[in-house]
Formats: C-alpha cells, sequence, structure tokens
C-alpha cells in the first residue's frame, strides 16, 4: 500500500491565516476539479486553524466521555456516532466552514443540505490477527437501485483530520484513486473475516491534525486498523441534493431556540424547507425557487454558472 504524502495536496492555499468567511465563496480552480474528477478526491491542508481543531477535538473527547459514561461505545471502546452536529456549537462551524464549503457547492451546486454526519474516535489497538475487510463506497441502495456505469456522484463527503494521522499505522482513511468510476472492486471476501489481498493502488491518506479532505461518495474506501498508541479522531459531513432523504435518524430543528439562531445557509443545511417542492429548488408552480438560501447567496455574489447545470 502507498501513502497519500500531505505535500502531494492540492489546496486553495497553505497559509490558514487566509481563510476567512468569504473564502467559503471563492470558485474552485480548473485544475481542482480536474484533480477531483480523476481522482475522487482532494486534501486541503490546514483547513482549519489551530484554535479551531482544537476546539473541535475537545469537543470530539468531551462528546465520547458522554457516550462512554452512557454506554454507548463499541467492544473495542471506539465511536462511530451518527448525526452530531448539534452536539457541539463547534460542529455547527464545520457545516459550511469556508475552507471545504467552497468545494461542496462548487461539486454538488445550491440545492444541497447534509444528509449524513458521523463522529469517529478509535483509540489505538494491537495489530488484530487480521483486518476484516473494510473496503466501500457510501450510498448503500444507491449502489444497488440506479443502474448506471459508472453511478452518478450523488453526494461528497467531507473529512475533518483532528488527531495526528501524519504517519501510517494510526487509523488514516485509506482510497483508491479513480475508483469512484467503479461500480464494483475485485478481491472481496466471500465473508469480511477471510483472508484477502490489500486491492491494488490503495493509497493511505496520512494528515495532519487540521486537514480536511472531499471525497465523492462513490470512491472506494476504508479506514485502516489503528495500531498506534494515538487516537483517531476524524469528523465527516456528507452533502447530497436535497430531494435526496436523510440517512441519519435526527432532526436538527427540534430546539427552536438554537436552529432560529442560525445563517439562513445553515438552516437550508441542516434540512430547513418552506414545503415539499422547495427540496426539489422549485416553487409548488415549478419555476426555479430564487428565494433558496443558497441559491440566493450564490446569485447575489455573481456565482451562478449556466455552463453547469447544477450551477444555473
Amino acid at each position: 500500500m502507498t501513502v497519500l504524502k500531505h505535500d502531494a495536496a492540492v489546496t486553495i492555499n497553505d497559509a490558514t491565516a487566509s481563510i476567512n468567511d468569504a473564502t467559503a465563496y471563492v470558485p474552485i480552480s480548473d485544475a481542482d476539479r480536474y484533480t477531483f474528477d480523476r481522482d475522487g478526491f482532494l486534501l486541503v491542508p490546514g483547513a482549519l486553524r489551530p484554535d479551531v481543531w482544537m476546539r473541535a477535538a475537545a469537543a470530539a473527547d468531551r462528546v465520547y466521555t458522554e457516550e462512554l459514561l452512557a454506554d454507548r461505545l463499541r467492544p473495542d471502546r471506539s465511536l462511530h456516532l451518527i448525526g452530531m452536529i448539534d452536539r457541539d456549537p463547534v460542529f455547527l462551524d464545520l457545516l459550511d466552514h469556508p475552507a471545504t464549503f467552497r468545494y461542496v457547492w462548487n461539486l454538488l451546486g445550491w440545492n444541497i443540505h447534509t444528509h449524513h454526519n458521523h463522529l469517529d474516535i478509535h483509540p489505538g489497538n494491537q495489530p488484530p490477527e487480521r483486518a476484516s475487510w473494510n473496503w466501500h463506497q457510501d450510498g448503500y441502495r444507491q449502489n444497488s437501485d440506479v443502474d448506471a456505469e459508472p453511478r452518478p456522484m450523488l453526494a461528497v463527503k467531507v473529512g475533518f483530520v483532528l488527531s495526528d494521522m501524519s504517519a501510517t499505522g494510526r487509523g488514516a482513511t485509506k482510497v483508491i484513486k479513480g475508483s469512484h468510476r467503479w461500480n464494483t472492486l475485485a478481491g472481496r471476501p466471500a465473508r469480511p473475516n477471510l483472508p484477502f489481498d490489500e486491492p491494488p493502488g490503495a493509497e493511505e491518506i496520512v494528515a495532519r491534525a487540521g486537514d480536511a479532505f472531499i471525497f465523492d461518495r462513490r470512491l472506494w474506501h476504508s479506514r485502516s486498523v489503528n495500531t498506534s498508541t494515538l487516537t483517531r479522531k476524524i469528523v465527516f459531513i456528507g452533502y447530497t441534493h436535497r430531494w435526496i432523504r436523510p440517512l441519519d435518524e435526527v432532526d436538527y430543528q427540534r430546539d427552536a431556540s438554537w436552529f432560529g439562531a442560525l445563517s439562513p445557509v445553515r438552516q437550508q443545511l441542516l434540512g430547513a424547507g418552506l414545503n415539499n417542492a422547495n427540496f426539489w429548488g422549485v416553487r409548488p408552480d415549478g419555476w426555479i425557487d430564487q428565494s433558496i438560501p443558497l441559491r440566493a447567496e450564490l446569485a447575489g455574489r455573481d456565482l451562478l454558472d449556466g455552463h453547469l447545470p447544477y450551477l444555473r
């Protein structure tokens, strides 16, 4: 298995200090778009300022402790917590973070929401006798119900790295460049715990705390085993079209006091909509709804693009 080096990244700017709120609405470069289309992912070094990733890591630790006390950890004391955006304000800040949100709307368009989020924490473990097969594409039934070659992207996911994964053996995400165009992956054993050879082209995304990466949900990927003494901490935020139902069993609007204080774009991303037609990007009469918050934001910044169907 090869290792995706930190200095191989495509990024808007290596100087984290240059990231500000306006960065969220900067078009991505042709080079970024080409690389994402070719490889299925992009690495963004220094996406989070040190104070932000430390806040996020502290929030992750607090949530982990709460889940531990509630006896909701997995047998190996790891945590895979779905639908946790409202567990701390810093997670809400990641929803439209300037360093990464620009990629999301540039690749998916304006009629989007977040449908699947999770906090993953994996304490270091001794090497297992044999790692289990965990290579997969995101999307569940989308990979069975849609008959196309290749299937459409439909969603992207952003991973915010909150612990040091700048060396192998720390549970980093493994990917295969270009595999987002494959509907199948050869080598899967009959049962996950049977022996298997690592798929050709597998790369481990080594990254520093505060880095982020964006990937096409079709990209074949797998979590590697954390054999170090460090704890793997990462937040994943998934985005898809608003006409696709959420995956997480959570209603982020249940506490109106905090939800009402969010920006209109954040409310849209967390599921707000005026009616069923609104989720399809139109008014009940069938015309495009110009008031949808992210569309209005992009229109006000002259960022709609008639050459890209999802940005028209």
